[in-house]
């Protein structure tokens, strides 16, 4: 089969790329910004979509083949590894560039992603489910310093405080999605 690709917008980049390199079937992980046609052919910048002024998403674009992982499998580790209740942002990165969204790139991942959290309702009860699901219409990669940002910067007091326990939480929890 060939490699399908979904977007997963869920907090800082640095977090959503941490947790998706590591899962089994996951040809490519790439942190950049989902949103529309930019004006210009190279996209925003880290420094525009900062502002939270732009209708950009920190994401993360993963490439991965459905012979060796299911999309279903990678909606659980991407569910578990941010706070589908929390409306623009995730933790202390607040503001709407950090918004949990679903950009789906086929109708069968949107079916998925919509039974996905209207299952996961259930579960949350009263408490709404903030992450979003919508076509991508563009994704722009990150300036190259994003990419690998936690493998690269361990000892970063953001990579160990934020960014750890996400990668810990998912490795305890998926061991056997691991590459």
């Amino acid at each position: 089969m060939e490699s399908e690709t979904i977007v997963f917008g869920g907090g800082c980049f640095w977090c959503t790329e941490a947790v998706f390199r590591m899962i089994k079937g996951v040809e490519s992980v790439d942190p950049g910004y989902a949103g529309p046609v930019h004006k210009r052919s190279s996209g925003p910048t880290y420094e525009e979509v900062s502002t939270g002024m732009t209708p950009y998403v920190e994401s993360a674009r993963v490439i991965y083949n459905p012979d060796d992982i299911a999309f279903p499998e990678l909606l659980q580790v991407y569910f578990e590894s941010h706070d589908p209740t929390q409306q623009d942002g995730q933790g202390n990165d607040i503001g709407p560039q950090y918004r949990p969204a679903v950009f789906y790139t086929t109708v069968r991942q949107m079916d998925m992603a919509e039974h996905y959290i209207k299952n996961l309702s259930l579960k949350y009860g009263e408490t709404p489910i903030a992450t979003s699901v919508e076509p991508l219409v563009e994704f722009y990669v990150a300036e190259d310093y994003h990419k690998k940002y936690y493998e690269n910067h361990k000892g970063a007091s953001y990579c160990q405080l934020v960014i750890a326990p996400k990668v810990d939480k998912v490795q305890a929890k998926f061991k056997s999605l691991l590459k």
